[in-house]
This record gives C-alpha cells, sequence and structure tokens, in this order.
C-alpha cells in the first residue's frame, strides 16, 4: 500500500515502519462505523486505542465493538484484564505496539482507532514515562496531610514552573507525581512533555479525525447513552457493582455514575443525566487534545460513503 507524500512526511525514503493509519476523535462521532468500513476495504487490522476496551465485561458503557463486528475485521488490544485490574498508558504502550508491529509483520495494515488522546500519542511517538515508586509516592502523600496541599504546589512553582502552570493547585495527584519524578530522576517533570508538545511519528502514519461539530456532538452523545440504557447498561453496571472494580474502571464514563447512583440511592434516569454531561465535557477535552496534533487531517462530513470515500483517499486507497 502506497501512502500519499504528505502522509510520509518525508520527501525522501522513508525508513520508519509503516504504513500506520489511524482515526481518532470524541466519543459518539462515529469512530468504530467508520473504521469497520475502511478496514474491510483495506484488509486491515484494528488496533484500539482506548483506555477502557481493555475491560472485560465492561461492554455497553464503552461501545465496544461487538463480537459480530470483532468478526468482520479482527481487533487487538480489547477484553485483555478484568475490571478489578488496574491498567494504565504504561503498560498499554508496548502491548500497542507489539500489535502493530504483528500486523506490518503478517503484511497487513494496521489502523488506530480510538479517541484516548495520551493511549494513541504514547503508542505513536517516542513517549516516555517517567518511573514511579510507591514508597516516594506514599510519602508525599503523607507529607501534603501535614503540611497541606498549597505547600507542596508552592514547591512545584519553585522547583518546576512549567509544570506547575499546567497542574490546578488543588489536584494533589498531579502535584505529588511531578514531585516524585523530580525526586526519583533529577529531572524537572516538565522536561518528559517533549513528546507531547513536539510530536514526530514514529510509524508512516496517517491520522484521521472525526468532528461532527458541536450541535450533533451534543445530539449524538444523548442518542447513545439512550441507546446504552436500552441496550442494559444499568444492569451491566449492577453486575460489575458486586465485584472488585480498579480504581481505572470504576471511573469510567457511565459506570462512575451509575455505580455512585446505586451507592447513595440516586435515581436512575437523573444518574444518566449526569453520563450526558459528563461525557459532553469529555468529547470537549478530546477535541481540544486531538486539534493540538498537527498530524491530524480533519472531517467535518456525517457517517455515510462520503465519510468513507474521504478516509480512503487519505489513506492512499481512494
Amino acid at each position: 500500500m502506497t501512502l500519499p507524500d504528505h502522509a510520509a512526511g518525508s520527501p525522501g525514503p522513508d525508513s520508519r515502519p509503516g504504513p500506520v493509519l489511524a482515526v481518532v476523535g470524541p466519543t459518539a462521532a462515529g469512530k468504530t462505523e467508520l473504521a469497520l468500513a475502511v478496514a474491510e476495504r483495506l484488509g486491515a487490522e484494528v488496533v484500539s486505542a482506548d483506555a477502557m476496551l481493555v475491560y472485560r465485561g465492561m461492554d455497553i458503557g464503552t461501545a465496544k465493538p461487538t463480537q459480530e463486528e470483532r468478526g468482520r475485521v479482527p481487533h487487538h488490544l480489547v477484553d485483555l484484564v478484568d475490571p478489578g485490574e488496574e491498567f494504565s498508558v504504561a503498560r498499554f504502550q508496548p502491548l500497542a505496539r507489539a500489535a502493530i508491529a504483528e500486523v506490518l509483520g503478517r503484511g497487513r495494515v494496521p489502523l488506530l482507532v480510538g479517541g484516548s488522546g495520551l493511549y494513541f500519542q504514547a503508542v505513536v511517538d517516542e513517549y516516555v514515562f517517567p518511573p514511579t515508586d510507591p514508597a516516594v509516592r506514599a510519602r508525599l502523600e503523607t507529607e501534603a496531610a501535614e503540611v497541606g496541599l498549597p505547600e507542596l504546589y508552592r514547591r512545584l512553582t519553585l522547583t518546576d514552573p512549567p509544570a506547575a502552570a499546567r497542574i490546578q493547585p488543588g489536584n494533589l495527584r498531579r502535584t505529588v507525581r511531578a514531585l516524585e519524578v523530580m525526586e526519583l530522576t533529577g529531572r524537572p517533570f516538565s522536561s518528559f512533555r517533549v513528546a507531547m508538545d513536539a510530536p514526530v511519528s514514529r510509524y508512516r502514519l496517517t491520522v484521521l479525525g472525526l468532528d461532527p461539530g458541536p450541535e450533533l456532538l451534543r445530539a449524538r452523545v444523548a442518542e447513545r447513552v439512550e441507546a446504552m440504557a436500552k441496550a442494559g447498561l444499568v444492569e451491566e453496571v449492577r453486575r460489575l457493582a458486586g465485584r472488585p472494580l480498579s480504581r481505572t474502571a470504576r471511573q469510567a464514563l457511565g459506570y462512575k455514575e451509575l455505580l455512585d447512583a446505586m451507592e447513595q440511592g440516586t435515581p436512575v434516569p437523573e444518574a444518566l443525566e449526569a453520563v450526558v454531561r459528563r461525557t459532553r465535557a469529555y468529547a470537549r477535552r478530546q477535541l481540544a487534545w486531538f486539534r493540538r496534533d498537527p498530524r491530524v487531517r480533519w472531517s467535518t462530513l456525517p457517517p455515510g460513503p462520503e465519510r468513507v470515500a474521504l478516509a480512503l483517499e487519505l489513506f492512499g486507497k481512494g
């Protein structure tokens, strides 16, 4: 498969692995539908770049591709762990890269699909994750409880002003993480943002971004949550509530609101309204993340043949 010159990103021969294609954008933008249509036309295999599709049994609320859809197109990095297991982007990175290498090694095309910006960027860029140490983190958390978070945040502003500027003063987790990394590495936490601020693809990469526009996206989010509720989301969450859940799984869109409602006695319709609000806010953040990436070619076309044709043209198969 030959990519257009703009996708290769280089005027001469490009020795990077590839081609690697990607479809990104906010939740409810139609990524799964488009990916299936494109993958079938190109003989591609989908590599998920979604932080929550890794969890088994979290199907409805994550809009996970169905078994029928996975039968049509091979999918990677779906249903990897139980919801009680913590899963991080640092763990995801080598698994996704191995899946891409495997697909390329079989002479097929990897199609990276998802809306988790950090997961996507961790895979396609030379993103280095700073080390972590539970003992150091616990000591800093204890110190924050004793002297107050403002004191730790003040220390961060003095030692790493760029990192402090990106962290809200009331965010304990991120303040502690920044100080932890500096203590472990001797480097400012902000220095690890190079790949994020100036992305350079490790693959011959072509990226299509989907943006339905604010009004249509708001409507599609509401429609999706309503469809999930009809498909049995409440029952799915009720089943999960009886099992141990990792912190990450419990915070997933839809699951957190319904789990909280079950614990607090909040009516289900009220919880579903909260799901819609939080999902819309998350979709705005997703768009803001991907809008920073100059590699993304955007489409505002609605789902349908025109969008598929545009994707195939961008991916060099129009």
